[in-house]
């Protein structure tokens, strides 16, 4: 028997030849060439449910923008707006095979899209995948529109709506580094810069930049998020809508808003639109500061918490997990590395995006899969990455009180504090002796008849404070 005669697949012609599909998949035969071509990562463009439910958001709001328009009858466009919806709810994501990275400019998943949708929606319509005798993936689900605008608006709607949840846990892990300037307000703590000994300070201080800091990251992701908010559908292959009938840009944009209840604007130049994808670099910009801002401070938390015994351990990090397979008790900080290498992860995404924006040609960017593949993966990377932090971290540190003032009170930090009691040229005088003999600033002012500990504390506590801070 002929293989392309087996009751249990159908049979799918290009110009290429014939493929054998089964019969189970929605997929067709351009989905089948674009699986084979340009398979190249693990990932298919139903690994982010958010990319997939954005490209289903624009079929469903072309579909009921053709009804409007006259262009498809209203049992096609509620079949596909049926099928949209069963694309959304996850039950074809075993049909969408196409690579996230592919590298067709975009092509491949639209089709895989279309013809899914497409075979889905003939099911609904009482007739058999792969027959496209009432729905076809180009002639009905594809009208008005083209790969070079439906891409790029689902890759602005995914990431718009990935970026809801990264937003979301920037803002909690800025609440828990509140909560620890809060709650190590009263701890003085010994301020250094250049890793040398510098000033008197509270720990709580360290903790509230953190939290200004964090606060600040998650504003500014708000602000460009809001930036992927223009999309270029309605300008079908380069800006022109050739191919879309009158009234259909205006009422794409009227359903897409009411379907994903976020307001989509028409761009002020459609081949602008279609040409730049600049948004991207900056969205990819502001993730990779996020994460090189968020991996200083982890930084910090490492060093702060060094030890036990012949580090800083000034603060003291939740035990996580062992740290050696050698050394007995041995206890890493493992959330603030992680933290640092999400970092380098995030830094070369930002580097092939920028790339791939700069690389686009002409009347398009066909760079786009990469660019969905990078700002997806690092918005995932600190989205997981940031939780964690926050949760198995952040919230459970302490403050060693008694080593942090120690270790104060031991530096040559206090001198700065009492230079406005004693004078520049005293201090530096008994600082010099300080180190000279090897004992405690404090101990040889005491001893001197300078300053007694309890006066030079004072002194500390009042240098504690910033000068504009009402107390």
């Amino acid at each position: 028997m002929n293989t392309f005669d087996r009751v249990d697949v159908r049979v799918e012609q290009d110009y290429v030849g014939q493929v054998q599909i089964p019969l189970a998949k929605l997929y067709g035969v351009n989905s089948v060439r674009g699986f084979d071509n340009l398979t190249v990562s693990p990932l298919s463009v139903a690994h982010y449910p958010a990319f997939r439910d954005a490209f289903a958001q624009c079929k469903w709001a072309a579909a009921l923008a053709n009804l409007d328009c006259g262009v498809i009858p209203s049992a096609q466009a509620q079949a596909i707006v049926q099928a949209c919806r069963s694309v959304i709810a996850g039950e074809c994501d075993e049909s969408l095979i196409v690579d996230l990275l592919e590298g067709s400019g975009g092509t491949s998943t639209n089709m895989n899209f279309n013809e899914v949708i497409a075979n889905r929606a003939q099911q609904l319509l009482g007739h058999q995948a792969g027959s496209y005798e009432v729905m076809h993936p180009n002639d009905h689900v594809n009208i008005s529109q083209s790969t070079n605008d439906v891409y790029p608006a689902a890759l602005k709607i995914g990431t718009h709506s990935m970026l809801a949840g990264l937003i979301e846990q920037v803002r909690l892990l800025a609440d828990v580094f509140e909560a620890k300037s809060e709650q190590f307000a009263d701890v003085l703590h010994l301020g250094r810069t250049c890793l040398q000994d510098a000033q008197p300070m509270r720990l709580g201080q360290l903790f509230s930049g953190y939290a200004s800091l964090t606060r600040r990251l998650a504003e500014e992701l708000v602000a460009v998020r809001d930036k992927l908010r223009t999309l270029p559908l309605g300008g079908t292959a380069i800006g022109t809508g050739f191919g879309a009938p009158a009234g259909y840009r205006a009422a794409v944009y009227e359903h897409l808003g009411r379907i994903t209840d976020v307001h989509y604007l028409a761009p002020a130049n459609p081949f602008d639109a279609m040409q730049n994808m600049d948004v991207f670099a900056r969205v990819s910009g502001e993730l990779r500061t996020c994460s090189a801002s968020l991996a200083k401070i982890a930084s910090d938390l490492i060093k702060l918490s060094s030890g036990p015994v012949g580090g800083v351990g000034e603060v003291k990090l939740p035990e996580a997990q062992a740290g050696s397979s050698i050394m007995p008790g041995k206890i890493n900080p493992v959330l603030p590395m992680a933290m640092i290498q999400l970092s380098f992860a995030v830094i070369g995404n930002d580097v092939a995006v920028a790339q791939a924006v700069q690389y686009g040609e002409l009347e398009i960017n066909h760079f786009e899969p990469v660019v969905a593949s990078r700002v997806f993966d690092s918005i995932t990377l600190l989205t997981q990455g940031i939780q964690r932090f926050r949760e198995k971290c952040v919230a459970g540190i302490q403050a060693d009180e008694a080593r942090n003032l120690a270790h104060l009170k031991d530096s040559m930090a206090v001198a700065t504090a009492l230079v406005p009691s004693l004078g520049y040229a005293k201090v530096s005088k008994l600082a010099r002796q300080s180190v000279e003999q090897q004992r405690s600033l404090l101990a040889i002012m005491a001893d001197l008849g300078v300053m007694t500990e309890a006066q030079a504390m004072a002194a500390i506590d009042e240098a504690s404070y910033p000068v504009f801070e009402e107390r």
